[in-house]
């Protein structure tokens, strides 16, 4: 029989990879502030790979989701439904985020780059890089939920406890990341060490709960049969 909770429990890896992977599809994306060609180029001359890689990085966000309905449900039969809450909450608004921006930019690769209206294709990417950023809010309060959440149900040990807070701070500051150019730029070299370290934190912790064994209330119970 598939074990469902289990499946749920790795999600956090599966999103890891495929992000991973879709990340490698669609490439190195032009900087915020790019000129029109260098976005017509990479949109628009490789139109079917960026849609490609947006259909495989939408699968990635649901993977997410499904990891944070399973750091939910640990928390909660830990005791701590408020972290749970706060991981369901923040896995969604990372998740739907996501896709926003995922959106945009196959919006872009779809007809929008292509259509000869630089301002459109322009201001569309730079609203795109903005949110890009913005969910390093809802992404640090994820990673907070886990780390602070576990730690508080003795699932974790103080050092991971420390790591995860370490964590928390570099995607936190991910979200002000709005120079217009060089490191600190929508991104730029902060951006996507950020980036890495929600993904590497994400697949570490997926481990950790696969490693935890099957909750009673999800076990599959036989029929008591009738007296």
């Amino acid at each position: 029989m598939f074990d469902w909770e289990r499946n749920w429990k790795g999600a956090g890896i599966q999103f890891a990879v495929l992000s991973i992977i879709a990340g490698a599809i669609y490439g190195h994306a032009p900087k915020q502030g790019a000129s029109n060609g260098e976005l017509v180029s990479f949109f628009d001359g490789d139109r079917t790979r960026v849609l490609i890689a947006a259909v495989v990085f939408c699968v990635s966000f649901l993977t997410l989701m499904w990891f944070g309905a399973a750091l939910a449900s640990v928390l909660r039969d830990a005791g701590k439904a408020g972290w749970g809450a706060a991981a369901t909450a923040s896995s969604a608004a990372m998740g739907g985020m996501l896709f926003v921006l995922m959106a945009t930019r196959a919006s872009l690769a779809f007809s929008v780059a292509g259509a000869g209206h630089p301002q459109v294709t322009t201001a569309i990417y730079d609203a795109s890089c903005v949110v890009a950023v913005i969910v390093s809010f809802p992404a640090a309060m994820f990673v907070m939920s886990g780390a602070f959440g576990l730690w508080r149900a003795d699932i974790i040990s103080n050092r991971f406890f420390s790591v995860g807070v370490a964590a928390v701070v570099i995607v936190l500051l991910g979200g002000t990341t709005l120079a217009r150019s060089g490191v600190w730029s929508p991104g730029g070299a902060y951006d996507r060490v950020s980036f890495v370290i929600l993904l590497l934190w994400i697949a570490v912790l997926s481990g950790v709960l696969l490693r935890r064994p099957a909750t009673a209330s999800n076990a599959v119970q036989a029929p008591i049969p009738a007296a």
